[in-house]
This record gives C-alpha cells, sequence and structure tokens, in this order.
C-alpha cells in the first residue's frame, strides 16, 4: 500500500472544525468537573460515604481498556501514515473492542448499583455519577462509530492526505473519550 505521506510543513492533525467541537466538549465537561467539586464541597460527608459504593475494580478495568485503546489508535494512525493499512484496520478493531470492554464494564457497574437500589435520584452523588459517566458513555459509542469509520477508511488501497486527515480526527475524538473518562475516574473513584 503506498501512501502520500509527505507535506511541505508541520501541521496540527485532524480538521480545525474538529479541535472547536473538542473545545466546546472540553468547556461543557470542565462546567460539570466544577460544579461537581463545588456540591461535593457543600456535602462532603455525603459525598465521601457515596463513594464507598464505587466498584474500584470496575474504574480501573475501564481506565485500562481505553487507555490501551487510545495506544492502539496511537499506532493505528501511525500505520496508516506508514502505508500499512491492513496493520491500521487490525488495531483500530483492536481499539474497537476496547470500547466494547469498556461497555459491558460500565453496563455491569450500572446493573450492580440498580440491584443495589442506587439509582439517580438516591442522592446528588449518585446523580452527578449517572448523568456525567452516562454522557460519556454517549461518547464511547459515538466514539466506537468513529472507529469503525476509521477502519474502514483505513482498508482504501492508496491512503491520500484526505483520507488521513480523516483518521487524525477519529484518533482525536477517540483520544477525548479517553481523556475524559480518566477525569471522570479520578473524580469519582479516586477523588477523597
Amino acid at each position: 500500500m503506498q501512501t502520500n505521506t509527505a507535506r511541505a510543513a508541520p501541521h496540527i492533525p485532524g480538521e480545525e472544525g474538529l479541535w472547536v467541537l473538542v473545545l466546546g466538549d472540553m468547556m461543557v465537561f470542565s462546567l460539570f468537573f466544577l460544579t461537581f467539586t463545588y456540591y461535593r464541597g457543600q456535602e462532603a460527608a455525603l459525598f465521601a460515604q457515596s463513594q464507598k459504593a464505587m466498584n474500584q475494580y470496575c474504574g480501573i478495568i475501564n481506565t485500562v481498556l481505553l487507555l490501551t485503546s487510545s495506544w492502539f489508535v496511537a499506532n493505528a494512525l501511525n500505520a496508516a501514515r506508514a502505508g500499512m493499512g491492513a496493520r491500521a484496520q487490525r488495531l483500530f478493531s483492536l481499539a474497537g473492542l476496547c470500547g466494547l470492554g469498556f461497555v459491558l464494564v460500565k453496563i455491569f457497574e450500572y446493573s450492580g448499583k440498580f440491584h443495589a437500589g442506587i439509582t439517580i435520584t438516591t442522592n446528588d452523588f449518585f446523580m452527578f455519577y449517572f448523568m456525567f459517566t452516562g454522557i460519556h458513555l454517549v461518547h464511547v459509542l459515538i466514539g466506537l462509530a468513529v472507529l469503525s469509520y476509521a477502519h474502514r477508511r483505513a482498508g482504501r488501497a492508496v491512503l491520500q492526505p484526505a483520507d488521513l486527515s480523516a483518521l487524525e480526527c477519529c484518533a482525536i475524538f477517540w483520544h477525548l473519550v479517553d481523556f475524559l473518562w480518566i477525569v471522570l475516574f479520578a473524580i469519582f473513584y479516586l477523588m477523597k
């Protein structure tokens, strides 16, 4: 597989419009995190007690899954740039499997909470938990569709600069999903 990877000058990966989306999404999540921190300060004992009901193992497994998936995506992008489309496709597939694993672990974790009688109306901690992780889960599902698109696009016989730009956009979005989870993991599972 041949690819045209020559560039006249260094460039910012992806498209400018995607970076606007990423920055906007990060601003919205920053407001979420600030809101959570404010309410946590108002109800520190309740939040600390509620945090004890969190399944640390699920949080750790999901963090490892997303970090691993981002590693696969970064390597897939490098493979595509090097003209190794089949390798890029395999790596995008592995990233997608990690993303599916994340979804399954999150469903398992949610069902455990529901089985224990913990819902979005239990208290403010769990309201934030279900809302923020639910919004993040939607991002993961969109990201899985993006990875599926990247898998197909990487399989083209010859990757043009537009193909590489599209793959960069896919990688950027998936890394955003990973970054947001790391912050969510920290505030819901680790923050004391």
